[in-house]
């Protein structure tokens, strides 16, 4: 019984998406191209035919010679020619119909892998996409993925043709005389013996090409994207010294490659093979086993077997490039992915409380939060204050599951989050953050990424509420303005208050502002604070922020230190009790009043737990 194909566990999947056979690479590629199984069986077909009648073609003209040399009626040599001009054009025609039909399974196939290639990283977690190179994400998207449109045509097209070109010519020469087999066959297995030692030679040289390309090109987009930090730095000469030697080795497998098509023998022994037949042919006919025309066919017959074997030298390496890019890209597919889409899982509207049971989370084996327990009421807004490191931000993202805690429970209303329907969740918070990312299309497209149903006055209602709508229409072309990508050609201020106005238009009922006023001058930031007032009135907000300012108005600050929540309480308590919190603001010109003689215990109104003795 065929085993089930194994489910992929993801944070997003396509629905109703035709489901391939990931158990290996091979099957893989298979359920790929059978999906397209009709133009496959126009081309297997058409290629036998095409062959068929190309092989007929030699016959044909043993036939004629041998009228030429005992005519037997008058127009036989016309009918002769007539019909070696219609399987010439049969052939043709097969071939027209075969080589459109791999074309498109090809297309095809490229288009369908790209398509599931992108729907796998978009369903990766994004601990799946910390531990990956972009660029080398982008080469096996890109130049792997066009890898398999050559590698189907013309590579498996020429294996196909091989086969055909083999079988087809000597089950002719059979036809004419079982003793013409004896070069055909020898020459037929030592091809196999060749081949199958190029192959072997050939395939661990292609896929370290392949891995190599994926280097350079994460090579390339490291520096392309970190071309302010080189320029800063001066280190372009650096940066083009390490691109040359990754472009160096890159060649140095192509080198290689060369070298081992260069000793591609098979060619040599079907000069021995034409030989060999000719001279064998010539002793059959001296003893009068066969006649000259069937000489004339034979070698006729063997002439059809030099692009077949011609044609391997190219077919079997594109086969093998193929085959490493295709692994690349089933490599990334298949990637263990920490979080799953939970389809079906609990939806609801959230009324916004936040609960912290006995919360640790562990990087790649290094504690960042441990036996963290806090309770937020809906509607409150929570400071969360530490130093640097100390799991600020990563306590935001168990919320809303940009990562999974290792143990414990994160709740929202009352619900653990990994049994929410991870799309309801989402859809439901909204998150600003310090380096604020905008993509390359226009302003107005921007602000509605959360929203893309919504109308030109919402957009612009929310530009309003996070002060950017005068900036906005300062552009000549206002909202429909593209900015550059990752908003470059935006300032800090600008890109921050863009973010802003998406968060507005989304109304999430759980808001998380990670620093996200740091960039914003402090004139611009007292009307930003008034909007974020309105924005938080009916919702839960997570504030990080290290302004004063800002964790004054918060119903409750929490602070953390080394992955540890050593005290919480408002603002005033905290200065009394906490020495962490007074550490944090001593750069602040404010009364710090003295550290009482009490341990610096949770304020029990915010029903939090320290998680650790201070």
């Amino acid at each position: 019984m065929k085993p089930p194909i194994p489910e992929q566990k993801a944070e997003f999947t396509v629905q109703n998406a035709y489901r391939y056979d990931l158990r290996n690479t091979g099957r893989w590629l298979l359920s790929h191209v059978w999906r397209h199984k009709q133009f496959l069986s126009v081309w297997l077909v058409c290629n036998v035919m095409a062959y068929m009648f190309y092989s007929s073609s030699p016959i044909l003209f043993g036939k004629a010679l041998e009228e030429i040399s005992d005519p037997s009626r008058p127009g036989t040599l016309v009918q002769i020619a007539l019909l070696v001009l219609l399987v010439l054009v049969l052939d043709g025609v097969s071939n027209l119909i075969g080589w459109l039909s791999i074309e498109t399974t090809a297309q095809r196939l490229e288009r369908d892998v790209r398509e599931e290639l992108y729907a796998s990283l978009l369903g990766k977690s994004q601990t799946f996409h910390d531990r990956q190179r972009v660029g080398d994400i982008m080469a096996r998207a890109t130049d792997d993925v066009r890898q398999l449109n050559a590698m189907m045509n013309p590579g498996v097209t020429f294996i196909y043709e091989t086969f055909n070109g083999f079988t087809i010519p000597i089950l002719f020469i059979a036809s004419v005389n079982l003793q013409l087999l004896l070069v055909p066959l020898l020459f037929a297995a030592c091809y196999i013996l060749l081949v199958r030692s190029y192959i072997g030679k050939l395939e661990p040289v292609v896929r370290r090409q392949r891995d190599q390309f994926g280097k350079m090109n994460a090579g390339l987009e490291e520096s392309i994207s970190g071309i302010e930090v080189v320029k800063a730095s001066a280190q372009e000469i650096f940066e083009r010294k390490k691109f040359r030697q990754n472009a160096r080795l890159f060649r140095d497998f192509f080198v290689r490659q060369g070298r081992i098509e260069a000793g591609y023998l098979p060619l040599l022994f079907y000069g021995f093979a034409v030989g060999g037949t000719f001279l064998h042919a010539m002793s059959l006919y001296q003893q009068s086993v066969i006649a000259l025309p069937q000489v004339v066919t034979v070698m006729g017959l063997m002439a059809v077997l030099r692009w077949p074997t011609f044609a391997s030298i190219f077919s079997f390496s594109l086969l093998q490039q193929g085959l490493a890019s295709a692994t690349r890209i089933l490599t990334v597919i298949k990637g263990e992915t920490d979080l799953d889409q939970n389809k079906g899982g609990y939806a609801a509207p959230i009324r916004g409380e936040i609960s912290f049971d006995n919360v640790s989370f562990y990087f790649e084996n290094a504690m960042v939060l441990e036996s963290v327990s806090f309770k937020i009421e809906p509607g409150k807004t929570v400071a969360i204050v530490g130093q640097t490191g100390s799991g600020k931000s990563t306590l935001t993202q168990l919320v809303n599951r940009t990562y999974d805690a290792t143990y414990g429970r994160v709740l929202i209303d009352g619900v653990d989050v990994t049994e929410w329907d991870l799309d309801s969740l989402r859809s439901q918070i909204s998150k600003i953050e310090q380096d604020v990312f905008l993509f390359s299309r226009t302003i107005a497209e921007n602000i509605a990424f959360g929203m893309p149903n919504a109308t030109q006055e919402q957009i612009e209602q929310a530009a309003k509420e996070a002060q950017a709508h005068d900036f906005i229409s300062s552009f000549a072309d206002g909202y429909k303005t593209v900015i550059g990508e990752r908003g470059v050609t935006l300032s800090g201020g600008q890109r921050q208050r863009l973010a802003l106005a998406r968060a507005f238009l989304s109304n999430p009922a759980i808001l998380i502002l990670d620093d996200s006023t740091s960039a914003i001058d402090s004139a611009t930031e007292d009307e930003i604070q008034k909007a974020i007032r309105r924005a938080q009135e009916g919702r839960t907000t997570l504030l990080i922020t290290h302004r004063l300012s800002q964790i004054r108005w918060a119903d409750h600050i929490i602070v953390l230190e080394k992955g540890h929540v050593v005290a919480s309480g408002k603002h005033e308590e905290l200065l009394r009790k906490s020495k962490h919190y007074r550490r944090i603001f001593a750069r602040y010109d404010v009364e710090l009043p003295p550290l009482e003689g009490q341990s610096e215990a949770a304020s029990p109104a915010l029903s939090a737990s320290a998680s650790a003795s201070v």
